[in-house]
């Protein structure tokens, strides 16, 4: 790992330790993203996702992860099985995450239908994140998404692609004035 991938990631203040005074307060059967850790965890999730493009299916699965972070909605993963690859072209450019390496990007293509960027995935994570390999995360703003029978909104700004559901409480990461998280 890189220093400066390590100096990345010793400068986040807010780890999940102590949730500041500006964060909405949970209530029961509730997630506030203030609680969730800085390095971020992977947990198992059996509700059902449903991924679309338009009306048709990309990506159906009751084995995905949520990748849970400080100040983000949980961003789901869905195991490649799942996933209709052949919706999806690979596009040009990459990011990398501090936590989970470098990502490429995926284009969803189907019946005259096209959503740029709609997706991504980690083909080589780093070792703490090598069970997100090859696992499909898209951005409910650019297609439909359902979890659990309840359709998904986006996380705020057009980078972070957390899922939002009734039960999730922030503010999130994504909003105006949130560079600092």
């Amino acid at each position: 790992m890189s220093r400066e991938t390590k100096a990345r990631r010793a400068a986040w203040i807010h780890r999940g330790t102590a949730r500041p005074d500006f964060a909405e307060m949970p209530g029961p059967g509730d997630e506030s993203v203030w609680d969730y850790p800085r390095p971020p965890c992977l947990v198992a999730d059996e509700r059902r996702v449903e991924v679309r493009l338009g009306s048709t299916p990309i990506a159906e699965s009751q084995s995905a992860l949520r990748l849970l972070e400080t100040a983000s909605p949980p961003t789901v993963y869905i195991p490649p099985a799942d996933v209709d690859w052949s919706m999806l072209r690979e596009a040009e450019g990459q990011s990398h995450c501090e936590w989970k390496g470098l990502a490429r990007y995926w284009h969803a293509e189907c019946g005259g239908l096209r959503s740029e960027n709609a997706g991504w995935s980690y083909s080589d994570p780093y070792q703490e994140y090598a069970d997100l390999a090859d696992h499909l995360a898209v951005y409910p703003g650019r297609l439909s998404c359902w979890l659990g029978g309840v359709e998904v909104s986006s996380q705020p700004g057009d980078f972070y692609g957390g899922w939002v559901t009734p039960e999730i409480r922030g503010p999130f990461k994504g909003e105006r004035g949130t560079g600092g998280w």
